[in-house]
């Protein structure tokens, strides 16, 4: 459908170019990543190793955000690209744009009205992660197939009753 190819690679653009500056300028994340993954050190898998090394951190969400949306934008694999996004745009959000640590009230709306933003992205990556392009989805497709079977069980079940009494019927027709 011409939306999903039009808007694949508008959603993706902002990450395409957030990936691309993580990679080519981690440092200017790195301290706030930093403050953030000292805070979450249980609460998080892995945070404690990324803690010791918040520049990796950074590139990597940064190399996460750049493969998922390209793979969004050209549409290859468009519902696992959508989800590794919204799985990044997570830690984005809450190193990039903490308006609840801020004083200054410019900054602090500047800071919630971004934080609102990513808020919206999600929200479309989660709409993109699960649209099926009008082809059923797995979980449909495992009920149709379940329901198909059982279907198909109790009609082979109904035929063999059926050439069972047949079977009957010829074996006494047979023995009188």
């Amino acid at each position: 459908m011409i939306v999903r190819r039009l808007a694949r690679p508008l959603l993706a653009s902002v990450f395409v170019a957030a990936g691309v500056e993580a990679l080519r300028n981690p440092a200017a994340r790195t301290d706030q990543a930093a403050h953030l993954l000292q805070k979450v050190p249980d609460q998080v898998p892995g945070a404690e190793v990324a803690a010791k090394d918040p520049d990796l951190f950074v590139r990597v969400n940064g190399a996460a955000l750049l493969g998922g949306g390209l793979l969004l934008a050209t549409g290859r694999m468009p519902r696992l690209a959508s989800t590794v996004l919204a799985a990044s745009i997570v830690p984005t959000t809450a190193i990039e744009h903490a308006f609840w640590e801020e004083t200054d009230l410019t900054r602090k709306a500047q800071s919630r009205s971004l934080f609102l933003k990513n808020v919206g992205l999600l929200g479309g990556l989660l709409l993109a992660a699960v649209d099926t392009e009008g082809r059923p989805g797995l979980a449909w497709r495992a009920q149709h197939a379940t329901k198909t079977t059982r279907r198909e069980a109790r009609h082979a079940q109904r035929t063999a009753k059926r050439e069972a009494r047949l079977l009957a019927h010829r074996a006494q027709d047979v023995v009188s």
